[in-house]
């Protein structure tokens, strides 16, 4: 098939560069427009941006004009990867919906509003039917479809494969990447020598979007899993990769092994779409892993890694914050949105 245009808004950012660097090569899309402030409006991408990424500038979008992301109009794309601040994008991705865009985002602005869905292909895939919800209920062409928070990704990935023994009650507690921050979200002087065991924002977001991700659709609305989650958000001296302590109260009496099996045999019955990876959920066998900087990187950084699993249940899970937890994220969403057709 000939490749879909796509566009990114907030494409000088931290998660908009992983949007470019990860798009550049892909098999279905094309990156037809940038888009970022007003202040960067006008000017060739290479100058608008200060490329912070350890691969190589993509150089033959150096010369791409950067539009103004505020205006719909002068973006040139069917699909846009929305990498916006929330509070931008609350007003924002729903203009580029009614303008009949197809709005992919990791933004949290939408992603708990009733008829949008919210999705992680492996796990709740059947939510996209929301969209249609949407489109009738507020009279537009376009759609808006929204990735979790980058934690409650890894989180909810690990518990998936629980929820037939009953899930009861969750705690987790994470150790965040500085990353997760954006460039200038956390300054050296805090972060080095520390950890900062407060997230604005971080903990809600980890104790409610789960419960919808692991919910039942319903017609016209999702019913919200009905177990409780208790969160503790950590910013630590990492540059990429959440790493989460987990501890989960079955209704179920169930074994580290139980837990373990069922991860090992966790099946999403997705294929063909071009950044799923080999193994979504993969299992270590090593007491001292998951760990950062071995596992993040693993499946091109679209695998979550899961350790020390132990009797309580208690394990470890971690993932790439800023690859499975925000851009690929999203771009996994749009290629299961092409893949039924709704692009």
């Amino acid at each position: 098939m000939s490749k879909i245009g796509v566009g990114v808004l907030g494409a000088t950012g931290a998660v908009g560069q992983r949007f470019v660097e990860f798009l550049q090569d892909h098999p279905w899309f094309e990156i037809t427009s940038l888009a970022a402030s007003e202040r960067s409006a006008g000017k060739p991408y290479r100058e608008a941006v200060s490329w912070r990424l350890s691969s190589p500038f993509p150089d033959h979008l150096g010369d791409m004009e950067v539009v103004n992301a505020s205006d719909p109009e002068q973006v040139d794309a069917k699909i846009v990867f929305s990498a916006l601040p929330s509070g931008i994008a609350a007003t924002l991705e729903d203009r580029y919906a009614d303008a009949g865009f197809v709005v992919a985002s990791n933004a949290s602005a939408n992603r708990m509003k009733d008829d949008v869905p919210l999705v992680i292909p492996e796990v709740n895939a059947e939510h996209l039917s929301l969209v249609d919800v949407q489109k009738d209920r507020r009279g537009r062409d376009g759609f808006i479809v929204t990735n979790p928070n980058c934690s409650t990704i890894m989180l909810t990935l690990a518990l998936r494969p629980l929820v037939d023994m009953g899930i009861v009650d969750v705690k987790v507690a994470t150790m965040q990447a500085v990353s997760g921050a954006g460039f200038n979200g956390v300054s050296s002087m805090a972060i080095l020598d520390n950890i900062i065991p407060y997230i604005a924002g971080e903990e809600g977001k980890m104790e409610s979007e789960p419960l919808k991700l692991l919910g039942t659709l319903d017609g016209d609305r999702v019913i919200n899993a009905s177990f409780s989650i208790s969160a503790s958000c950590h910013r630590v001296p990492v540059m990429d990769g959440h790493t989460e302590a987990v501890w989960v109260q079955l209704e179920q009496s169930a074994s580290a092994e139980d837990v373990r099996q069922a991860m090992l045999s966790f099946e999403h019955g997705l294929e063909g779409l071009p950044s799923l990876p080999e193994r979504s959920l993969l299992v270590h066998d090593a007491e001292d892993r998951p760990q950062p900087r071995l596992d993040r990187d693993i499946g091109k950084g679209m695998t979550v890694s899961v350790g020390r699993i132990r009797d309580g249940i208690r394990f470890i899970v971690m993932g790439h914050n800023t690859i499975r937890g925000a851009a690929g994220a999203s771009v996994l969403n749009a290629e299961l949105m092409v893949q039924k057709g709704m692009v």
